[in-house]
């Protein structure tokens, strides 16, 4: 079993690293992303981990609305998600609890609240508005909901460097921020930087 889970994070570092191989440096995503990845890391594995994590991507000081490579943001999430599984029992967990960080960081910044100030408490308009949304946060790929019913979509990304459990915590943080309810998200990947999310809730009633 022991053997099973180091192959297992050895072949999802391993995509990571052709992730951030694909990258160039016009690719890029804003350091409040850094920031909070590195807040999980040291609520964690402590200062030490942060360091390691830090040295990893050459990153020392960091301003949360300034832009930096993704290609830096990989080097870091891979560490940290090698850092960090024993705790959170696997590697997809770990991005999963990133990806959910980051969504809480962006939704608790300016653009966050005027995105859910806009829905309204509808959680069919946020997703609606996310791809805009995304336009703020990185610079790179393109997003966008199909609908398959009033309160579930197919959402879709192309060329965007963050692996599907990274994409699942942030969905489902950001749907939870406007109410939603029961919010379940699947995603699968399709192309190396394509990937597709099945996404359902309900809404909560209105008091």
């Amino acid at each position: 079993m022991h053997m099973g889970t180091e192959s297992s994070c050895g072949g999802a570092a391993w995509e990571l690293e052709q992730r951030r191989l694909a990258a160039t440096n016009d690719d890029q995503a804003r350091g409040m992303f850094f920031q909070g990845a590195l807040s999980v890391v040291s609520s964690l594995g402590g200062q030490g981990s942060v360091a390691r994590c830090q040295g990893v991507a050459g990153m020392w000081e960091i301003h949360p609305f300034h832009m930096y490579p993704v290609a830096r943001y990989l080097r870091m999430m891979s560490t940290a998600a090698r850092l960090l599984s024993p705790q959170l029992n696997g590697f997809d967990r770990v991005l999963r609890r990133m990806g959910e960080q980051a969504s809480e960081d962006f939704m608790g910044s300016q653009f966050g609240q005027e995105l859910v100030r806009d829905a309204a408490g509808s959680p069919r308009r946020l997703l609606e508005s996310l791809g805009e949304a995304y336009r703020v946060a990185v610079s790179y790929g393109e997003r966008y909901p199909l609908w398959t019913a009033e309160s579930s979509a197919r959402f879709v990304m192309r060329r965007d460097f963050m692996p599907v459990a990274y994409h699942e915590g942030v969905l489902a943080c950001a749907l939870e921020s406007v109410g939603a309810r029961d919010v379940r998200v699947r995603g699968r990947q399709v192309a190396m930087l394509d990937s597709e999310f099945d996404v359902t809730w309900t809404q909560q009633a209105l008091a």
